[in-house]
C-alpha cells in the first residue's frame, strides 16, 4: 500500500485505504483528518478487513432511513391535497399505449 500522506507520481498527496489496527491506532489522528475530507479507510487484522472508519456524513447518509415506496405516494397525495391540484382522468388520456403490441411466433 501506499505511504502515508505520501505523494503519488503526480505529485498528488495519498493516503492508504487500508492499516491493521496496530498501525491505526499509531496514526489514529492523521486517518480521521483524511477520513473526514472524504475517503474511508478499511482497518485490518492479520491483513483480513475488520472494520471501516469514515466520515460522520458518509455514515449519516449510509443509515438515514428511507420510507418506502409507500410513503412517499402518500406524501405526494398530502403535497397535491394541499396546493389544491385537481387531477383527473383527462389527465391520463393519451399516456398509454392501448395497441396490442407487437406479434410474437412460439
Amino acid at each position: 500500500m501506499a505511504i502515508i500522506a505520501g505523494e503519488n507520481l503526480t505529485g498528488v498527496r495519498i493516503m492508504q485505504k487500508q492499516f491493521s489496527i496496530a498501525e491505526a491506532k499509531n496514526k489514529l489522528p492523521s486517518i480521521i483528518h483524511w477520513v473526514e475530507k472524504g475517503p474511508y479507510v478499511e482497518l485490518t487484522r492479520r491483513g483480513k478487513p475488520v472494520a471501516v472508519l469514515m466520515s460522520i456524513q458518509e455514515y449519516e447518509r449510509l443509515t438515514r432511513k428511507y420510507g418506502g415506496f409507500w410513503s412517499k405516494v402518500t406524501e405526494l397525495r398530502g403535497r397535491i391535497e394541499k396546493e389544491g391540484i385537481d387531477i383527473t382522468d383527462e389527465d391520463f388520456n393519451g399516456l398509454r399505449d392501448l395497441s396490442s403490441g407487437r406479434k410474437v411466433q412460439f
